[in-house]
């Protein structure tokens, strides 16, 4: 009997699949060269567990390394390197104190707590959650002659290393080097969903193709949104001032989608060649004729408009569309909130449980069993059962991979090569967790061998296994009062975000459009949340099931609100059917 893919349960055909994506060989260089210093402190006579705590570093900053913006990643990469660094020093303190047992199984689970709890922040915040609990546990329990804040300094060193390497090499971009290449893609991308809503507005192919634009205008969002580079000057604010020129269009062609009524093609070009002028940092050169017959065409012939007078201003202007961040006070109460309580209990929990194992089991070298879990145990890295088998495999398919690479090639000069080459593939390897799991594996292995000697691989795997076992269980453990508590406050975030926006259409067009980016942000927030609920095994899916019907009445809400914030601010008045929206956000609210 053949077993069609389709066939098989969605908590299992997650772990299955494999996202594509375009091939990032910048990022395949810049991860060989970022652990090319393990060879070049081996080189200069410093002690070898100098070079593999700076590899170290240097891999888990590749691992952060993701597409995007140069600006992004100063604190994509920068944060979780100086929370890494900062545990590592303590967990090395607590081993160079002799803390007993007890002593370091506590400390490990309080970092736990915090870091489970910061990790719903958001995903910088999730990254430095991640590397809190690794650094921790590799501090607390991997021997070392060196010195705390040696081998901080030696992982810092490595991950500024990367970064280093992130902000001065081409991104990929034809046409050399530039520092807004990532930004710029971030940008004409927006524009090139623009033009694919329109062309798809009355189809079947609509509603995704929003969802795209929507995910496009947060990318660009968070590619922009990082520390301003000197050195890009006039051709900063251009692409700010540009951003801006898109979230009108974005509306007006949300407008027209959800009106439904189909559009001249030739409207798509005039986004094209916005998009082309992006990339090249040039005019726009002449756009499609007004088509004035509606509401919502003649909001995307005044875009059209206020889009072309930016493109011809050479210095950029006052506007770049980006809302305000959030204040450190409201992200430090999203953490204490329910959802980040739940998340910091399961860590927590997992935590303790996997390294008083450890702790039983092994003398030395008992951190492998905590490391795992702190992997396995990051709810926002996919669905439960998925990271459980693809940790799994992962590890197995590495630990082979390794030991067979020792037997025909031992010796520390074959370990480092392994090394890079492992981290050269962590960019493509690094779309599925399964992947990733198999090169760091390979990776940390060789690390250890260049610092300690010999392992012993059966244990590694053995401990993985047992790890997946201890998450697997701790996943599913009832926690009173909080069981989909994470769930629930991505939905009532973005409820919350949809009614503001409604509330606001009288509001200035600058406030309008941020009101609009918050709810749409939000809302593929909750979106995300609940397909990750879905490809849960069933004992845990029940609550993406709930919340699913919520968020598809949602996203309708939402983009009614849209279309008649359209109409308001071409002069129409307010339509009798926004009270009937307020209506439907009360019953949602009502139905948490």
């Amino acid at each position: 009997m053949v077993i069609s893919p389709r066939s098989l349960p969605r908590w299992l055909t997650h772990a299955l699949a494999w996202p594509r994506g375009p091939r990032a060989w910048g990022a395949v260089g810049r991860a060989a060269l970022g652990t090319a210093v393990l060879p070049v402190v081996l080189l200069s006579g410093l002690p070898a567990a100098v070079g593999v705590f700076a590899a170290l570093g240097a891999m888990l900053a590749t691992v952060n390394d993701r597409p995007g913006g140069r600006r992004a990643a100063v604190p994509r990469i920068g944060v979780p390197a100086a929370a890494g660094a900062a545990l590592l020093a303590l967990g090395a303190a607590l081993q160079a104190a002799h803390a007993g047992k007890v002593l370091t199984a506590c400390v490990l689970t309080v970092v736990g707590l915090l870091a489970g709890m910061v990790s719903v922040i958001g995903p910088v915040a999730s990254a430095a959650g991640t590397q809190l609990l690794i650094m921790a546990a590799i501090g607390a329990g991997m021997p070392s002659r060196l010195a705390p804040w040696t081998m901080a300094v030696a992982f810092l060193a490595g991950a500024a290393w990367v970064l280093t390497l992130r902000l001065a090499l081409p991104g990929g971009r034809p046409g050399g080097l530039s520092f807004l290449d990532g930004e710029r893609e971030a940008v004409a991308a927006a524009y090139l969903r623009v033009a694919e809503l329109l062309e798809a507005v009355g189809t079947q192919a609509a509603p995704a193709r929003r969802v795209a634009l929507s995910e496009a205008l947060d990318r660009a969002q968070e590619a922009l949104g990082g520390p301003r580079l000197r050195a890009a000057g006039a051709a900063e604010r251009r692409l700010h001032a540009r951003f801006a020129a898109v979230l009108p269009l974005a509306e007006a062609a949300a407008a027209l989608a959800w009106n439904g009524t189909p559009v001249p093609e030739r409207l798509a070009t005039a986004p094209r060649r916005l998009a082309r002028a992006v990339r090249e940092d040039g005019p726009c050169g002449p756009l499609a004729a007004p088509q004035r017959r509606t509401s919502e065409l003649r909001a995307l012939d005044d875009a059209v408009l206020a889009a072309a007078l930016a493109f011809g201003s050479r210095d950029g202007g006052a506007g770049s569309g980006l809302p305000a961040t959030s204040r450190p006070g409201a992200r430090l109460r999203r953490a204490a909130g329910a959802a980040g309580r739940e998340y910091g209990l399961r860590v927590a929990v997992a935590i303790l449980s996997s390294t008083a194992v450890a702790m039983t089991l092994h003398a030395q070298r008992w951190y492998w069993l905590p490391l795992t879990a702190a992997f396995l145990v990051k709810p926002d890295l996919g669905p439960l059962v998925s990271r459980v088998l693809s940790r799994a495999a992962g590890t197995v398919a590495g630990a082979l991979l390794f030991a067979a690479w020792a037997t025909v090639l031992p010796g520390t000069v074959w370990a480092v090569a392994a090394v890079v080459l492992a981290a050269a593939a962590i960019p493509v390897a690094g779309r599925h967790f399964a992947g990733l799991t198999a090169v760091v594996t390979v990776l940390v292995l060789a690390l250890i061998g260049v610092a300690s000697g010999p392992q012993a691989i059966g244990d590694r795997v053995a401990d993985t296994l047992l790890a997946c076992a201890i998450v697997l269980a701790v996943g599913h453990l009832p926690i009173p009062g909080h069981n989909g508590r994470t769930l629930s406050a991505r939905v009532g975030a973005a409820v919350e975000a949809a009614r503001g926006y409604l509330a606001g259409l009288h509001g200035d067009p600058a406030r309008r459009t941020a009101l609009r980016r918050s709810a749409y942000r939000t809302l593929a927030d909750a979106r995300r949340a609940v397909e990750l609920a879905g490809a849960e095994h069933p004992t845990l899916a029940r609550h993406g099931a709930q919340a699913a019907p919520v968020v598809a009445e949602l996203e309708r809400v939402v983009d009614a609100t849209t279309a008649y914030a359209v109409r308001v601010a071409q002069g129409e008045p307010v339509p009798p059917e926004v009270t009937e929206l307020r209506a439907r956000l009360d019953g949602m609210t009502a139905a948490r």
